[in-house]
C-alpha cells in the first residue's frame, strides 16, 4: 500500500466527528469491516490516541488496541491492589507522537543513557531497544511507514533519557507529514456535535 493510497482508504471511509472536552474525536469506519478510533487536540491539531478494531475470524468484535496514546488499567478494586504495586516498577512502552516526530516512550527505566542502544533494521522494518546490561529489549515497528511502503531510515532515529523514562524519536518523513496534512484538512472539514455523533462522509 503506498502513501496515495492510504490516504485515498482514509478519505473514503465513513467517518464521525466529535468535539467533546477540548478534542476532536474522529471514528472511521473502512470498506473491510474495520473501524479505527483518533482524537486530536483542539489547540494544537497534535495526534493524541488512534485505536483500531477489528473482528476475529469468527465475526466477534474484539477488543480495541491501542497504535496511538496510552493504555489506561481499569479499576482497581482493593483485593488486586497488592499485585498492581508489585508491577508498577515494570516498564511501561507507549507511544506519543509530536508534529514533526513519531515518539515512544519507555517509562520505569532508571539506567544511565549510555547504557542503551537504539537502531533500526530495515531489513526486519523495526527499530530495536537494548542495553548492554541485557535488563531491557523491545522490537517494534512503525505502522504508519509500514501502511505506505516507506523505508526506514537510520539517520531520522535519536534518543534521549531523563527521569528514568527512554524517549525514542523518529524524525517524520515528508510524505508522512503530507499527508498527515491532508488528512487534517479532510477531518476540519467534518461537522462535528458537541452533543452526540454525526456521520459525515468525505466527498
Amino acid at each position: 500500500m503506498a502513501v496515495q493510497s492510504w490516504i485515498d482508504i482514509l478519505k473514503s471511509s465513513k467517518k464521525t466527528a466529535l468535539i467533546h472536552d477540548g478534542k476532536r474525536k474522529i471514528h472511521y469506519l473502512f470498506k473491510d469491516g474495520k473501524e479505527m478510533s483518533e482524537e486530536y487536540d483542539l489547540k494544537t491539531d497534535e495526534l493524541i490516541v488512534r485505536k483500531w478494531h477489528t473482528k476475529s475470524t469468527l465475526g466477534a468484535q474484539g477488543p480495541w488496541e491501542v497504535e496511538v496514546g496510552e493504555t489506561f488499567p481499569g479499576p482497581v478494586t482493593s483485593v488486586d491492589t497488592e499485585v498492581i504495586k508489585e508491577n508498577c516498577s515494570n516498564p511501561v512502552f507507549m507511544r506519543k507522537d509530536t508534529k514533526s516526530s513519531f515518539q515512544w516512550r519507555i517509562r520505569n527505566l532508571p539506567y544511565p543513557k549510555d547504557v542503551f542502544c537504539v537502531s533500526v533494521e530495515p531489513s526486519e522494518r523495526s527499530i530495536i531497544i537494548k542495553t548492554s546490561n541485557k535488563k531491557y529489549y523491545k522490537k517494534f515497528g512503525i505502522t504508519d511507514l509500514d501502511r505506505s511502503q516507506l523505508p526506514l531510515d537510520s539517520s531520522a532515529l535519536s534518543f534521549t533519557h531523563a527521569n528514568n523514562t527512554l524517549i525514542v524519536s523518529y524524525k517524520k518523513p515528508k510524505e508522512i507529514l503530507t499527508l498527515e496534512h491532508e488528512l487534517l484538512k479532510e477531518l476540519k472539514k467534518l461537522k462535528g456535535t458537541g452533543e452526540g455523533d454525526v456521520d459525515c462522509k468525505t466527498q
